[in-house]
């Protein structure tokens, strides 16, 4: 359905045929729908908002409002009822709940707390005591599990009377006094005869995680595993909760942003685009600009240096743009390259001669290249062979640093638990550029004859 029929059904009150309408809908749509009512149609208000949502089965109304953003979540929860909240907030799994809430000013907290029923309210309370962006603030308490010791019909009857309630019940878990003790599909049930024992039809070997584990860590274990949830487990290994993939989702989506922010000179921010107002963008962006443009002082104290080489020959000049803009590009392909392999695990602080002897024969190989071609550029074009030398000598240097920096930087920073993802183009491209400008005309003074 398109958001100009909604806003036409709603404007002449014609619910019935807008309740058919959102049913054939998905959640994640209705979520969208309303979102660009709210933004591009003018007389598409907070009341007409709620009257959409109100058309809706509780259920679908409930899934709907986890897709919402927190702040047409906010809207909606000013506006209906402490009845109509409460009943929205029963079809929501714990987990949903408490990102809702982490998003919300306290007002709107304290009133979302006080709709949900006394249990539901221990258990949000627990899980927002867990540090930020650990394992045990991702993770939801309802899951199934059974005991070792009972019979698949027994596990079967648990599924039929608290499934419906549970995020999932196509992976339950199977304890033993609470403690994790092994894990079964719902497929392993189905094919095996009711009399069977849990315990002999589970799988022992269970991949799980502690509370207090980096959310990004719980993230590469999904992907390396395949694994569609993971048991959550204190140390004492008693099963806590679990964390589902669409939970992981989220966790993989922020941490690509956080990275893409970093890698961009632009601190993070959870807020949408258009949601974070000018001033929020500027400040966020002028720390990083201002360490940017302060450093690449440097590369002019050094050109000032060498003022009486450039007057000498001003051709030099000419070169430096390509020389340092081609190191910046030759230090980001290795920095980017190890951020990506160490975010999937496939590059740790052991392999660190390792990569950096890698990237040295990459660079070597690269270089060489680069500097053959730019050594055959200057001779046909300006007819210095010396010049072409000094070029072609100074970008097998820079290249050879920049990549040597962009390896090493990143793994560094992860030693002394930086984010990589600071040690990326921007700062990098700052860097080499002082570093290739010096060599250039270091490397300038001994093979070029400067006047007296």
């Amino acid at each position: 359905m398109e958001k100009y029929e909604a806003a036409v059904l709603v404007k002449h009150r014609a619910f019935v045929q807008l309740k058919t309408a959102l049913q054939e809908m998905m959640p994640a749509d209705i979520a969208q729908l309303l979102s660009e009512l709210i933004e591009e149609q003018d007389e598409f208000g907070e009341k007409e908002f709620t009257l959409i949502f109100r058309v809706l089965p509780k259920e679908l109304a409930a899934e709907a409002f986890t897709y919402m953003d927190s702040d047409l979540q906010m809207v909606l929860i000013n506006a209906i009822s402490d009845r109509e909240l409460r009943a929205v907030l029963d079809e929501l799994f714990l987990d949903d709940t408490v990102d809702i809430i982490e998003e919300m000013p306290a007002n709107v907290v304290s009133r979302i707390l006080k709709a949900t029923d006394p249990d539901k309210r221990k258990q949000i309370n627990e899980l927002l005591n867990y540090p930020e962006d650990s394992a045990g603030s991702i993770m939801t308490t309802e899951f199934v599990y059974f005991r070792k010791e009972d019979s698949v019909k027994e596990a079967f009857e648990r599924i039929r009377s608290v499934g419906v309630v549970k995020e999932t019940v196509y992976t339950c878990y199977v304890t033993d006094n609470r403690r994790l003790v092994g894990r079964v599909s719902l497929l392993d049930l189905v094919v095996a005869d009711e009399d069977a024992v849990i315990e002999d039809i589970m799988d022992s070997t269970v991949v799980s995680v502690y509370t207090h584990d980096d959310q990004e860590a719980v993230a590469n274990l999904f992907a390396k595993h395949g694994l569609a949830a993971i048991p959550v487990v204190d140390k004492e290994n008693r099963i806590v909760g679990i964390i589902t993939f669409d939970d992981v989702m989220d966790v993989i989506r922020e941490e690509n942003a956080e990275d893409m922010a970093m890698m961009s000179a632009v601190m993070p921010s959870e807020e949408s685009y258009f949601k974070t107002s000018v001033w929020k963008h500027a400040r966020s962006r002028i720390i990083w600009l201002l360490v940017l443009m302060l450093s690449a002082t440097l590369t002019g104290a050094i050109t000032n240096h060498f003022e009486a080489q450039i007057a000498a020959i001003p051709l030099l000049v000419s070169f430096m743009p390509m020389l340092t803009g081609t190191g910046g590009n030759c230090g980001s392909q290795s920095s980017t390259m190890v951020i990506q392999g160490m975010a999937m695990e496939e590059i740790r602080l052991k392999d660190f001669f390792k990569v950096v002897f890698k990237e040295f024969r990459i660079a070597i190989i690269c270089s060489v290249i680069l500097s053959a071609v730019n050594f055959g550029r200057i001779v046909l074009f300006y007819h210095d062979v010396k010049i072409a030398a000094v070029v072609s000598v100074t970008l097998v240097g820079t290249v050879i640093l920049s990549k040597l920096l962009g390896c090493m930087l990143p793994m560094l920073a992860k030693k002394i638990h930086i984010d990589p993802a600071i040690m990326s183009a921007p700062l990098l491209s700052t860097l080499v550029d002082s570093c290739s400008t010096l060599m250039y005309f270091t490397i300038a003074l001994h093979v070029l004859d400067f006047p007296a």
